[in-house]
């Protein structure tokens, strides 16, 4: 009877050790993402393409490099980009976004006012005349 009461308490022992990685390792896969997008801008129009109603006759688009920012627990490459499109026929006046990128691919596009202000307060901004150029 001794021994089943031993096992039972190893086997519920045993249920209560933590399982997963460790805050160490979950750091580590977090930084080995961040990877300097090399194709940002084409991710950048593709996403734009989709995500304004009329990608077309963009006006005064600009963006900045991407740069290691603290988006979450840790640091993340953020472009920020600059745009004019139009809603309903009308420009809409010049509106403001933040990328981010995961492994070098786009995963998350900010256009909140506060998110995007924090993100992009020290941007460095250059023409993006490509994105003037979408196509539906």
């Amino acid at each position: 009877m001794r021994w089943l009461a031993l096992l039972a308490v190893r086997v519920v022992g045993g249920c209560t050790t933590e399982v997963g990685p460790s805050p160490a390792e979950l750091k580590a896969q977090w930084d080995a993402q961040n990877v300097v997008p090399q194709n940002y801008k084409n991710d950048l129009m593709a996403f734009l393409r989709t995500y304004l109603n009329d990608p077309t006759h963009i006006r005064g688009a600009s963006v900045s490099q991407p740069q290691l920012k603290q988006v979450g627990p840790g640091e993340r490459y953020v472009a920020c980009v600059r745009y004019n499109a139009r809603v309903d026929g009308k420009y809409a006046g010049s509106k403001d976004g933040a990328a981010t990128f995961v492994s070098g691919k786009l995963d998350r596009f900010f256009d909140g006012k506060l998110d995007v202000k924090e993100l992009c307060k020290d941007a460095v901004y250059a023409p993006f005349p490509e994105l003037e150029t979408l196509t539906r």
